[in-house]
């Protein structure tokens, strides 16, 4: 299955998602994957500290969202390998979601954003310079709501440009966790 965006996807799907990705143990083989590129259940259970049929569970639970696929040239017999998927998706409008979905999402949202003040507190303290791998950037203006959504599109525009996939990435590339907040600032 090839992962969906949320245009083509329902509530209940989107729902199913959110809470997929919300859950500790899916996200940490996610991570795990994204990291080594593959591995099978017996691999993961070790390195995660968990038991072959929970990961396997959870394997196949992430595979029906289409969040990863088997390698089906290196699985054999019940040792299945698993690789990620790439994966985009822009969480709709919250007026538009039914609780359920709303619920999840703010959840998963929380969980998210925990990670990311852990990566840009990291990202200070790696600071090097502008030549540097660790980059924080802020930057205060004012838009139009049209110019915020052009923005966000051109945004978009530019990460696709510069995207890859672990087996496509140039020697010497790392894997980067690129974020990007564009909220209006607090009233004075």
């Amino acid at each position: 299955m090839t992962p969906r965006t949320g245009d083509d996807m329902t509530s209940a799907e989107r729902t199913a998602l959110y809470r997929t990705l919300a859950h500790p143990l899916r996200a940490r083989i996610l991570a795990y994957l994204g990291k080594h590129g593959e591995a099978n259940s017996a691999a993961l259970a070790t390195e995660l500290g968990e038991s072959t049929g929970s990961t396997s569970y959870h394997l196949r639970k992430l595979a029906e969202l289409g969040l990863i696929t088997e390698i089906a040239e290196k699985s054999t017999g019940r040792e299945r390998w698993w690789k990620s998927l790439p994966f985009s998706h822009t969480t709709p409008d919250p007026a538009t979601m039914e609780p359920a979905e709303l619920a999840a999402a703010e959840h998963l949202a929380r969980l998210k954003s925990g990670r990311d003040i852990e990566l840009y507190l990291r990202a200070v303290r790696e600071w090097a310079g502008p030549q540097g791998w660790a980059q924080v950037q802020r930057h205060g203006t004012h838009l139009t709501k049209d110019q915020v959504v052009a923005f966000m599109s051109e945004y978009r525009t530019l990460l696709e440009r510069y995207t890859v996939d672990r087996e496509n990435a140039p020697e010497g590339a790392e894997p980067m966790n690129i974020r990007l907040f564009a909220v209006p600032d607090a009233p004075a």
